[in-house]
């Protein structure tokens, strides 16, 4: 049999063909010489002000060079690695016979982790970080699940989602310290005036998306932090707000007093009472946010949602208002971001506009981005991941920066959909028959 000469048959070999030595280093150079301009100043080079205002240096080349050998070999073994795998061609390392045990045990891993969430104040009791670590994992879950509506559900950027969680907090803390009232009226106001203002962002963005979307609710949470930090007659400008009241239980005081709840029910007070309390009070908010989100994605508003995330001039021509689908994500996810902020602004009982910078913003969109938009488990274990790794690598402070980027890069190459990447429509369509008497000629 005579060797074909076509180019598109001998093109398939070609691609599967290995890669030559001079093609793996000519890459790895490439990528030294990246890592060399990239880190040149940031490690090779460290400044700082002297003690008299002059500006001192000095040099840790060697530091550089090992992180450059790092990068070229690395580079190598990653290359190598990839010949020697190949490619996958859609085939899956799991056999067919652990597939029902995983789907299993995904049924059962979110009200798994429910459960021992609500065991954590139980199992401990005694240590305080670690309860204080929980409030603040649950208080980012309820921001990403808040946010997951407007961005994960509705396909829309914001990058000013801290302005909601600073008008939940200054709405509570300016109504609680002025008014006397207390968290449980505060609340549902905070998450109204929240809402009110999604609304106002929602107004002037209508015809606007993707990066000039970003832009815009970019500096609308700029705003929002300049007017809490020079408004100081209403806000208190940089010196932020005290005496924030904490909350009771249903207006029984959480005190070591004859009146407080420890000796109501005949028990020794303990301060951990209240941080107890704290815990399942962001417990139950978080749930609530999850409830809500869950139930609104199967009402036509959150097909809505998801149809604008998909195509909005499909959904135009669907006949659904796209001012009213806008309106609502903004005005919902601000609201869950409201109560967060009131929350916040109770168990911290002082708030200043440095706890609301663009930090805060970006902080929680990751935590969305890296669960999976629209995934309620991802966000969850996202925000579990970021915050308490931040505290695993705390021993670590020059370093864990750079370990948490290098996750995030590795998670967004091999899981470019989040954690748990889930974009499936809540209502599918079902084809129907058609009878042949109606399909034929002249009758359809």
């Amino acid at each position: 049999m005579a060797r074909s000469t076509d180019p598109a048959i001998r093109a398939p070999k070609a691609a599967a063909a290995p890669h030559g030595v001079a093609f793996i280093l000519k890459k790895s150079f490439i990528s030294a010489l990246v890592a060399l301009v990239l880190f040149s100043l940031m490690i090779g080079v460290r400044t700082e002000a002297g003690p008299e205002g002059q500006l001192i240096y000095w040099t840790r080349f060697g530091d550089l060079a090992a992180i450059v050998a790092a990068v070229f070999f690395g580079s190598i073994i990653v290359e190598l690695l990839r010949q020697w795998i190949g490619p996958s061609k859609g085939v899956s390392f799991i056999p067919e016979s652990a597939n029902g045990t995983i789907a299993t045990l995904r049924r059962f891993f979110a009200p798994a982790l429910l459960v021992f969430a609500a065991l954590v104040p139980v199992i401990f009791y005694d240590q305080r970080y670690i309860l204080d670590l929980g409030i603040l994992v649950l208080t980012y879950v309820m921001l990403g699940w808040g946010l997951n509506i407007v961005v994960g559900l509705a396909g829309l950027l914001d990058l000013g989602y801290v302005a909601f969680y600073a008008v939940g907090a200054y709405s509570y803390a300016l109504l609680a310290t002025t008014f006397d009232l207390s968290f449980w009226v505060c609340l549902p106001l905070a998450g109204i005036l929240a809402a009110f203002w999604g609304v106002l962002l929602g107004f002037p963005v209508l015809r606007l998306r993707g990066d000039y979307l970003a832009i815009v609710t970019l500096a609308f949470g700029e705003i929002i932090r300049l007017i809490l930090l020079n408004w100081q007659y209403v806000t208190g400008g940089p010196n932020g707000i005290t005496g924030i009241p904490r909350p009771s239980f249903f207006g029984i005081p959480l005190t070591n007093t004859d009146d407080g709840l420890a000796a109501r029910l005949g028990i020794e007070f303990s301060t951990t009472h209240r941080v107890v309390f704290l815990f399942y009070l962001i417990l139950a908010l978080a749930l609530l946010t999850n409830w809500v989100t869950i139930r609104l994605r199967r009402l036509p508003i959150g097909r809505a949602w998801e149809a604008l995330r998909e195509d909005e001039v499909a959904c135009r021509s669907l006949g659904i208002n796209t001012t009213t689908t806008k309106l609502t994500a903004f005005a919902t996810g601000a609201m869950f971001g409201g109560f967060a902020g009131a929350f916040f602004a109770t168990r911290q009982g002082f708030i200043s506009p440095e706890s609301f910078t663009f930090h805060e913003s970006a902080l929680v969109l990751a935590i969305v981005v890296l669960g999976g938009m629209g995934s309620q488990l991802g966000v969850a274990l996202a925000a579990l991941a970021m915050i308490g790794g931040f505290e695993l690598f705390r021993g670590l402070e020059q370093f864990r920066m750079l370990v948490f980027g290098s996750a995030m890069v590795l998670l967004m190459i091999w899981r470019p959909r989040g954690l748990i990447g889930h974009r499936a429509p809540s209502v599918f369509l079902e084809p129907s028959e058609i009878s042949s008497a109606v399909a034929k000629e002249g009758h359809g």
